[in-house]
Formats: structure tokens, C-alpha cells, sequence
């Protein structure tokens, strides 16, 4: 039964487009923009940032636009990136090494200094794939990191964003009561809810593939372990007039307006651009 779910679930996938991204809603966001931006600096995360005296900045990050410092030391892949007070943290993965032995979290400061801390994968992390996202916690305190894979937690971290790099130890998890899939982007809209999207083509953790999920903690991140509860809100949008699979990235929530952003890539080979979804709660 499950096989034939999951068959179900990719032909849906497949077969699902229309020639524009009309307006939809999801779990009571109600779409009300869509933008596109070239693949090469937009496949991997979105964030508002936010400097001191201007005015506010969608910064992208894409597969192609990695900074050559960082690939020289063999970190291949960035995943959705997160801001907090004009401070930037990207969430990085290591392509020379399979399996990876550690991820990274390279963080911008609002001077425009890069730091970087690398964390030792413990054995309860993903060796491969390790650093799909990162979320800042509402207060700038933890940051909670995401994988690729079938995760029951996600893994929380202290915030660097005072010092000039070094290593960074797990602090504890968020504990999750149904197991997630492939999460692309994950973003707080409050101190203890969290959204994130999934690359998932299957239907058989959640009603839908491709989820855009809604993670309500016990009580806020703390660095220790805290319990949460996952539903899905439905479908991100699959918008294209290209058949095949289509892959869920970054996730963003500015606070001070209200808009949540969805980064979807459409099947090849329409996806020369990355579909930037705006939503604001219905």
C-alpha cells in the first residue's frame, strides 16, 4: 500500500502545473505575489535583511554564487538562509567529504564581516545533505538547523552572531510528534511556531506532497530539548507548463510586514528561474 502511495503522490507531483501562478492558499495564507529570479543566485534560500538606516533587502542564495573562499575549503553547498538584525547566517554543507564529516554556519555581520562555524556531525545527524536550512529563534538567542532525509528533530544551536568563528556544539533539539521529509526552508513566524517546506513527493507522512509544514513548540527554544507538534498547511504552489518534479526551497517571514515567502524551482527545463510565492495570513 505504501508503494502505491507514494507512485500516486509523484505522478501528482508530475502532472501538476497551469500556464501561471494564479492566487491560492495554504492553511490560512492567502497568496498575494509572485516574483521570479535567475536560478544561479535564488536555488537555495531567501531572507529579508535588515541594516540599520535602509531600507529593507531580499538577499538570495543560489548553488552558482558561493563565495570562492568557501569552496575552497570544500563547502559545495548552501542551504535557506536566515537574518536577524542585519546579522546574516547561511547554513553550509561539505561536498569534498562523503560522508561529511561536518556542516558549517557562516555568519554576515550588518558590517559585512564573514565568520564561519564549523560543528563535528554527531552520529544522530545526516552524514550526507547535513545543512538543508537554518532558523534564527525570534530573540537572536539559537538557531535551529534543518536536513534532507526523514527526520523525527531538528537540531538546535547557540546563535554566533557576537564572535569572530570558531566550533559550535549541539545544544539540544526540537523534538517533532510526526516525522518530516526533505525540508528546504524553515523560518519562525513567532517564538515558538515555526513554518517550514518540503521537497517531499510522497503523501504518505501528511496528506499532500511537498508540504508547506507548521511546527508548534511546547515553549520556546531554550538550547535544551523541546517537544512540538506538525501539521500540514497543504500544497506549496506547482506552478508550471513543464511536466516532472519540481523542488521546494527557502522559506522567509519578515516580521515587520507580514509576508511569508516560498522559493519553489519548476521542472526542467523551466527552471532557468526560481518562483518566489508571496502569502499573508488570510
Amino acid at each position: 500500500m505504501r508503494v502505491t502511495v507514494r507512485i500516486t503522490a509523484i505522478l501528482a507531483a508530475m502532472l501538476a502545473f497551469s500556464g501561471t501562478a494564479s492566487a491560492a492558499s495554504i492553511g490560512g495564507w492567502r497568496q498575494t505575489g509572485h516574483a521570479t529570479v535567475d536560478i544561479k543566485f535564488s536555488n537555495e534560500g531567501i531572507a529579508t535583511l535588515r541594516l540599520p538606516g535602509e531600507p529593507p533587502e531580499l538577499v538570495y542564495r543560489g548553488s552558482g554564487a558561493i563565495p570562492q573562499a568557501q569552496l575552497d575549503k570544500g563547502w559545495g553547498h548552501v542551504g535557506d538562509v536566515d537574518s536577524h538584525r542585519g546579522y546574516l547566517v547561511d547554513a553550509y554543507q561539505n561536498t569534498r567529504d562523503v560522508p561529511a564529516p561536518n556542516k558549517m554556519f557562516l555568519v554576515t555581520t550588518p558590517a559585512g564581516q564573514t565568520y564561519e562555524y564549523v560543528h563535528k556531525l554527531t552520529p544522530e545527524e545526516p552524514p550526507a545533505n547535513a545543512n538543508s536550512a537554518v532558523a534564527i529563534t525570534p530573540d537572536g538567542r539559537w538557531l535551529v538547523a534543518a536536513a534532507l532525509g526523514e527526520l523525527d528533530r531538528l537540531f538546535v544551536f547557540p546563535a554566533p552572531l557576537t564572535g569572530t568563528g570558531g566550533s559550535l556544539e549541539l545544544s539540544g533539539h526540537v523534538t517533532l510528534d510526526t516525522k518530516i521529509r526533505n525540508a528546504q526552508g524553515c523560518d519562525f513566524v513567532s517564538e515558538r511556531k515555526l513554518l517550514c517546506a518540503t521537497s517531499d513527493p510522497y503523501n504518505d507522512l501528511y496528506p499532500t506532497s511537498f508540504q508547506l509544514l507548521e511546527i508548534d513548540l511546547a515553549r520556546p527554544v531554550r538550547g535544551h530539548d523541546v517537544r512540538a507538534h506538525v501539521r500540514s498547511l497543504g500544497q506549496v504552489p506547482l506552478v508550471s507548463t513543464c511536466p516532472g518534479l519540481f523542488v521546494t526551497e527557502g522559506v522567509d517571514y519578515d516580521a515587520p510586514t507580514g509576508e511569508l515567502r516560498v522559493e519553489v524551482v519548476a521542472p526542467s527545463p523551466c527552471n532557468t528561474v526560481t518562483d518566489v510565492y508571496t502569502f499573508r495570513r488570510s
